[in-house]
């Protein structure tokens, strides 16, 4: 499955490949840049805050984050962890590229505290597609991974 290819019986939607399993479902926040969980954003309340980053300020809780990847510190994967752990962590994350401290922080929550965070990679056609605004819902599970709106 490449992820450009239309969602079968959705209103609209791609396939994705699936990074972590989960469902989850938000306002849709697309990152200008890649950031940091670790250093760039609030432990407790997911709020942006790298005074750098052009999103600063936005939180993540609740939302659908479309990025590229993370930047910096393999200790974010503890961050996005423990964001899981509180109920502030983002309801799914779509990636355009693999970022195995994402996943990790996803996976050791699932494993920690029993909490999905569905992650999903979406090839280049697939993503511009995506809307920049108004609620997204990603299903991931071994055998199917889409994003729809």
């Amino acid at each position: 499955m490449t992820g450009d290819e239309a969602v079968a019986g959705a209103e609209a939607g791609v396939r994705a490949q699936m990074l972590c399993e989960g469902d989850g479902c938000g306002e849709v926040l697309w990152l200008d840049e890649p950031l940091s969980f670790w250093g760039g954003t609030d432990i407790a309340t997911a709020v942006i805050t790298d005074v750098h980053h052009p999103q600063h300020g936005i939180s993540l809780a609740g939302r659908v984050l479309v990025m590229s990847a993370s930047r910096g510190s393999s200790s974010s994967s503890s961050v996005i962890a423990e964001q899981v752990r509180a109920g502030v962590a983002p309801a799914a994350i779509v990636l355009s590229s693999r970022d195995a401290i994402v996943v990790l922080g996803a996976l050791a929550a699932a494993e920690v505290y029993g909490t999905r965070l569905p992650i999903v990679l979406l090839g280049s056609a697939a993503l511009e597609g995506l809307p920049r605004t108004g609620n997204v819902c990603v299903r991931a599970d071994a055998d199917a991974a889409s994003v729809t709106w």
